[in-house]
């Protein structure tokens, strides 16, 4: 699979297993029923985008997926983020990533992004180095805090 033969469009609720079985890959698993509710959640559309890389190989079918949503923040200006990347393992570095990103970056731009930020693990140094190569800074390190509601 070559860069240009891969296909970025939004996903439809018809990619939740998929998208359900990419999100195990990394680490984060769901079932089809979970993702298909989360993307009927992600509301405004006007907030939320959910992009897909589509193999030109039917039986490749979809090879990774991006959510990017915007935020008006009071201390900044509107700032995208990339709420999560994943591109299957055994087609990562084929070009669907950065496809994806550009799709996002696009998509945040029309949506008044200023700037788009993303999250990853201290462990992923493969990622970490993706993101860099396209054109993104590391600029602070933080520890994530939870609480259970």
């Amino acid at each position: 699979m070559d860069r240009t033969s891969i296909r970025i469009r939004k996903a439809r609720r018809s990619d939740a297993e998929r998208i359900a079985q990419l999100s195990g890959e990394l680490g984060y698993p769901a079932t089809p029923a979970q993702i298909a509710t989360r993307l009927r959640q992600l509301k405004p559309a006007s907030k939320h985008a959910v992009f897909v890389a589509e193999s030109p190989d039917a039986a490749t079918g979809l090879v990774g997926w991006l959510h990017v949503s915007v935020s008006h923040l009071l201390e900044s200006d509107i700032r995208a983020e990339v709420n999560g990347l994943i591109v299957a393992e055994g087609q990562r570095s084929a070009g669907a990533g950065a496809k994806l990103l550009e799709a996002a970056e696009e998509w945040a731009r029309r949506h008044g992004g200023q700037a788009m930020n993303v999250r990853s693990n201290v462990i992923r140094a493969r990622a970490h180095v993706f993101y860099e190569r396209n054109g993104y800074e590391h600029y602070k390190t933080q520890k994530a805090f939870r609480k259970a509601l």
